[in-house]
């Protein structure tokens, strides 16, 4: 086991809100999303880094983002230990209307893994901001999924599949992160 206090992996929005959206959950573009997740969060715990849970809410809306319908919380075969942080954003990115920059400054975090749901939405754009804010990210592509979606009157539908490339290109080839992949990181190769 080795000690990277510098490193943080963020969990972001693993949350039930996503399965109440049976849909779009089962039009996941990576099936394997939460084996992969629980795959790095044993290696990150196995390797004394720090997990971050992120959560999005969206409160007094009524949808299954409203912390009043009991969502909002970590999906339940995760069980984030005490001494992990969670942090619940607001908006799209989970450094603009939490503390989470100033949570791992105050650890001396410098790296972050991100993986979690939505790819191209909230994991994309956490990594940009972190990019920004100085961090070193990895970006860990094959533990993030997202759904398809219209991309608007005259433009059709994108593919999850399709969005995901696209976040993968746009982090790795425009330098906001290294896309990597689970196995990259733990070493172990995907159970078939």
């Amino acid at each position: 086991m080795t000690d990277r206090t510098d490193t943080a992996l963020l969990v972001i929005d693993v949350q039930e809100s996503f399965r109440q959206r049976a849909d779009d959950w089962a039009a996941t573009a990576n099936p394997l999303v939460l084996s992969n997740v629980a795959r790095l969060v044993e290696r990150s715990r196995e390797d004394g880094d720090l997990i971050v849970w992120v959560t999005h809410a969206e409160p007094g809306t009524g949808h299954v983002f409203d912390p009043a319908l009991g969502f909002v919380r970590v999906m339940e075969e995760f069980a984030p230990a005490a001494d992990e942080p969670q942090v619940t954003k607001t908006s799209i990115n989970a450094f603009t209307t939490t503390n989470l920059h100033q949570q791992l400054m105050q650890r001396g975090i410098r790296r972050l893994l991100v993986c979690g749901i939505r790819t191209e939405q909230c994991c994309e754009t956490t990594t940009r901001v972190a990019s920004d804010l100085g961090y070193e990210v990895a970006f860990v592509l094959d533990a993030t999924t997202t759904s398809p979606i219209r991309a608007g009157d005259g433009f059709g539908a994108i593919s999850g599949e399709e969005l995901m490339a696209r976040s993968a290109s746009i982090l790795g080839g425009r330098g906001f992160a290294e896309i990597v992949t689970t196995e990259q990181l733990t070493g172990a190769p995907i159970p078939a």
